[in-house]
């Protein structure tokens, strides 16, 4: 009796253990200029975005690769001038606009801890964007201004873009707790196209690229050893951007008949600070972004926050 006891004790605790390496996660991105307690409503105003992601069974996994993992996901963005009622359009200094998608992505982790992913979106831009009902029904549940000046927005126009981006470690601190890495990513599409790079800086409890969390990367088996079984830090990523065409300032790119449209800034920079906390089942991130300006009017630079949730289930 006693070793059925035992026999069946451990095969609790081999099931226990090798549930913990959860290979679906599951969850959502907000950003808001409100985080920030700074009384400002202007420009990129507020996002919403859903995750689901699943890694790829291991003996699917080449000899060099680390783990894979893909992606699906829907998201909607919004845009408005310097206040969100703004009902005379000669008073704008940005066009009110919405982009509203679904979209793939493909991550490969490296061995080398080195991340390419590859994604596609498809969606559209405009009043199908559904962003000015969204403004003003979030207004109203909490009790704020009631928009104006969404009848000039961005007309419609499918949205198809591509984008891909890059990482590499460049330097680890011997203690595990400090790390720096280097990103580049790349857009091409009818919404947003250009380019940009970034140093990311990260200090705290740490984990590899292919097991980190900022990369969403806690998922699937690990072929190497984690540094933690948790992380907990926080980073800085300054990063510079190359602004080639966006059709929520300029309008459509093959027939633009928007109202309000204005020509973009080539360059913009903007540094990202936040704290990410990471269990074996959770993810919380917290980050603020400063962005300098993106339009060429009276627009002024802008500031907005994130918050990210994710969970982590199955086998």
């Amino acid at each position: 009796m006693r070793s059925i006891f035992t026999f069946l004790l451990m095969l609790f605790l081999l099931t226990a253990a090798k549930a913990q390496n959860f290979r679906n996660e599951f969850g959502f991105k907000t950003e808001n200029d409100a985080y920030l307690a700074t009384l400002n409503d202007r420009y990129y105003t507020n996002g919403l975005f859903i995750y689901y992601r699943r890694a790829i069974n291991p003996e699917k996994i080449g000899q060099n690769i680390e783990k894979k993992i893909y992606e699906i996901s829907a998201g909607q963005k919004m845009y408005t001038p310097y206040w969100g009622q703004v009902a005379k359009k000669e008073d704008q200094d940005r066009p009110f606009a919405g982009y509203l998608y679904a979209g793939a992505a493909y991550s490969i982790f490296y061995k080398k801890e080195t991340v390419l992913k590859t994604s596609i979106e498809v969606g559209t831009i405009g009043p199908n964007s559904l962003a000015q009902d969204a403004q003003k029904f979030l207004h109203k549940t909490v009790g704020f201004y009631t928009p104006a000046g969404w009848e000039y927005q961005i007309r419609n126009e499918m949205a198809v873009n591509l984008s891909g981006n890059y990482s590499t470690l460049i330097h680890r601190s011997s203690d595990n707790a400090i790390d720096l890495s280097g990103q580049g990513y790349a857009n091409l599409g009818t919404t947003f196209t250009g380019l940009g790079a970034s140093l990311l800086f990260r200090a705290g409890r740490l984990n590899q690229l292919f097991n980190s969390s900022y990369h969403n990367a806690v998922i699937g088996d690990s072929r190497t050893k984690k540094l933690s079984n948790s992380e907990f830090f926080f980073y800085a990523k300054p990063q510079i951007n190359v602004v080639a065409y966006d059709a929520t300032i300029q309008g459509s790119i093959f027939n633009n008949d928007s109202p309000v449209t204005f020509d973009v800034k080539p360059l913009i920079f903007e540094q990202q600070f936040g704290v990410n906390y990471s269990s074996k089942r959770f993810t919380a991130d917290f980050n603020i972004i400063f962005k300098t300006k993106e339009v060429k009017s009276a627009a002024k630079a802008q500031n907005y926050g994130g918050l990210s949730l994710y969970y982590r289930f199955g086998n």
